[in-house]
């Protein structure tokens, strides 16, 4: 299990490394080609239909918890788990699927008179292809838990990893040929089922899956609807906060407001993906703990939360402070275009807030494997309706940027401030601790930071060649002064033996 933990942060890695690279070179493209207003509208229906990804009831955070518990009392416990868990996830994808057929028939109520009547058409097609392949994700989020559950991450990280570098390779001669948005969707969903029967075939033929759809137990549906009610909250929430921001754009700006918060939102998700990497791998190892010796299970919590999050903060802090001081010419000459000049402060305005959270998301683990989410969905659940309440006004005066600074406001309140009150109060981490880690690693990025304030001051050129390079020099000055002030010996030692294995180190 060590090793498959290794090569699933390593595929993590390389999946993070696909992703970037093809949000940089294939993402700009299509963002040229389909057009300002075509991606904007692609935008707002994606945003639209995700909302019924809440059909899953946050049924996936919850799978792990129960399933540890049933792998003990044995396996016809385990199989009837199982068997539970599918038929839920079956019904819940069915009822997504029926929503959002019907949901489809009433376009022009949803997005109101910002959009054109040929909009409304393509809006309608759009959403129903989009509900199809949520339904198949919805299914196929069962069997990447139970790959989870069993740490098989190898196979499960390859599969991700074909579907991330398949997608691109197939639409973009498409794009190329003239086809839109409406094909995007189509390749997308026919890789999302090739995804999910190669899951099935992967649990049934390999993991020999135990699964019985007799004896449904009701009594265990109550208990996890209980559990992962608060799961469902904060997915609610999350929902509110990444995507309320461009429906009520697109009812007040058009697509071309939401095309622009896009952008921004696009490159916020990037560095989203650069801190769930490894996180995500040490999920079953946290409910380890938490079923493990109690008198312990602190120290061990907070021993992770660190470890983790100082990592974290080292990649982080490389991709936001170059973004930071490089962003700007990257968005408007790189990668988007002129007319997406408000994303820089976009994406700023997204990010910043939540760097802290993105090198703390262990702790979301952290409390589902104890029990103790629910007083963060209540929060955030507050935090939401302000976000909403202050963004609908922002939006109307300020547009992109405005509904941006509403969730900005929204996330410092809720994501920093309660959260680590709550993390150290509640969870009994040392968050202090965390933070003088955190310190300690910031004084590392100072020279790279003072690099940084230099190429603002120079005015140099702005031409892609002077770019690359201060990016270049930029990026070394960061390495080298983490690397002597800001790592510990341990993360030391780590890099060392990555040097090794590439034979760079004799």
């Amino acid at each position: 299990m060590k090793n498959q933990l290794k090569i699933g942060i390593v595929l993590s890695y390389i999946n993070m490394a696909l992703n970037v690279i093809i949000q940089l070179s294939y993402t700009p493209i299509m963002i040229r080609l389909l057009g300002q207003s075509e991606y904007g509208l692609y935008n707002l229906v994606s945003s639209v239909v995700s909302y019924l990804s809440l059909f899953s009831l946050g049924f996936s955070g919850a799978y792990l918890r129960f399933y540890n518990r049933a792998k003990i009392e044995g396996e016809k416990k385990e199989a009837q788990l199982n068997g539970t868990f599918f038929l839920s996830f079956c019904v819940m994808a069915s009822m997504a699927l029926i929503s959002g057929l019907i949901l489809a028939q009433f376009t022009d109520v949803i997005f109101g008179d910002k959009l054109s009547l040929d909009e409304l058409g393509k809006a309608k097609t759009l959403m129903i292809i989009l509900v199809i392949n949520l339904s198949i994700s919805l299914l196929s989020s069962f069997f990447d838990s139970v790959i989870s559950a069993y740490e098989r991450f190898l196979i499960q990280r390859l599969l991700t990893i074909l579907a991330t570098v398949f997608n691109p390779i197939i639409c973009l001669p498409l794009l190329l040929l003239g086809y839109g948005s409406v094909e995007i969707v189509l390749i997308t969903t026919f890789i999302t089922l090739a995804k999910f029967i190669a899951d099935i075939i992967f649990c049934f033929r390999v993991l020999k899956l135990k699964l019985t759809l007799q004896n449904f137990d009701v009594n265990l549906i109550k208990e996890i609807m209980v559990f992962s009610g608060y799961i469902f909250l904060n997915m609610v929430i999350d929902q509110i906060n990444w995507n309320v921001d461009k429906y009520i754009l697109g009812r007040t700006s058009g697509t071309e407001g939401v095309a622009i918060y896009g952008v921004g939102a696009l490159i916020n998700s990037l560095v989203m993906t650069f801190s769930t990497s490894i996180s995500s791998v040490f999920s079953p190892r946290i409910h380890s703990i938490a079923n493990g010796a109690k008198e312990n299970m602190s120290k061990e919590f907070t021993d992770l939360f660190v470890k983790v999050g100082r990592i974290q903060f080292i990649v982080l802090g490389l991709v936001v402070s170059g973004f930071f001081f490089f962003g700007k010419f990257f968005v408007t000459d790189v990668y988007a275009g002129k007319e997406y000049y408000d994303a820089y402060y976009v994406a700023l305005l997204l990010i910043i807030p939540a760097m802290v959270p993105y090198i703390q998301n262990l702790g979301l683990e952290i409390q589902r494997s104890v029990n103790k989410h629910q007083v963060r969905s209540v929060a955030y659940a507050v935090m939401a309706t302000f976000n909403v309440i202050l963004s609908i006004p922002l939006a109307k005066s300020l547009g992109p940027i405005g509904a941006a600074i509403g969730t900005s406001i929204s996330l410092f309140f809720g994501n920093i401030i309660f959260m680590n009150i709550y993390y150290h109060k509640k969870l009994e981490i040392d968050v202090i601790r965390f933070w003088k880690n955190i310190g300690r690693i910031s004084l590392g990025m100072v020279p790279a930071f003072l690099g940084g304030v230099v190429y603002m001051l120079l005015d140099i050129p702005a031409k892609l060649s002077y770019f690359i390079i201060c990016i270049m020099i930029y990026t070394l000055i960061y390495c080298v002064s983490i690397y002597l002030i800001g790592m510990n010996s341990q993360e030391k030692e780590l890099v060392k033996d990555v040097f090794k294995k590439l034979c760079i180190i004799r």
